[in-house]
């Protein structure tokens, strides 16, 4: 038997309780609570922000956070960040003044993440980009909620099919498709 066939049939199949939890539009009460949960999360977050002039503004509420995840490694105070990649990384961005810029990028990302999860619509997508956006304040060394945050986003990534089935997904996928399987829209026979 050839090395092309043996790897055909060899095939792997998901635990029953993954397989479920994941595929199975009854789970979507589940999703809702973690999806609604998540995005009221992002949306107040956001929310707060975008009144206040040192995040939309001047940019320096972001400016603040990130210096003071950029501490010198010599100083007494143990810095934030403890991956050096990571912290020239901010310090660039300091030092080019993204901040003014950034933070803005930083307040429509979290309000328009809430509104999607909430409305559950490309919930998978939005899902990712909060937990890119945890996982990037956990890197810079803010704890918080973060980690939970990103592991109920993970969930979220991994229910991707049923957790907006509750929500807009339910009709926008099936229109849209997938980029490996397109939808009604584009073509989809019935």
């Amino acid at each position: 038997m050839s090395t092309q066939a043996q790897t055909n049939q060899l095939r792997f199949t998901d635990p029953p309780l993954a397989n479920s939890l994941f595929n199975d539009p009854r789970w979507a009460w589940l999703w809702l609570v973690a999806r609604v949960y998540l995005g009221y999360t992002w949306l107040t977050s956001g929310w707060g922000k975008i009144s206040n002039p040192a995040w939309v503004q001047t940019g320096e509420a972001l400016k603040g956070f990130w210096e003071r995840a950029v501490l010198i490694p010599d100083a007494p105070a143990r810095p934030a960040i403890s991956f050096d990649w990571y912290r020239v990384f901010l310090q660039s961005m300091l030092d080019s003044g993204a901040y003014s810029w950034f933070a803005k990028l930083v307040v429509a990302g979290e309000i328009l993440i809430g509104v999607a999860l909430i409305l559950g619509i490309f919930t998978g997508i939005a899902a990712f980009a909060g937990g890119f956006m945890n996982w990037n304040f956990m890197m810079a060394g803010t704890a918080s909620t973060n980690p939970l945050l990103f592991t109920i986003a993970i969930l979220l990534i991994l229910a991707w099919k049923t957790a907006g089935w509750i929500g807009l997904d339910r009709w926008v996928l099936p229109a849209l498709g997938t980029p490996w399987q397109p939808g009604k829209v584009f073509g989809k026979k019935e």
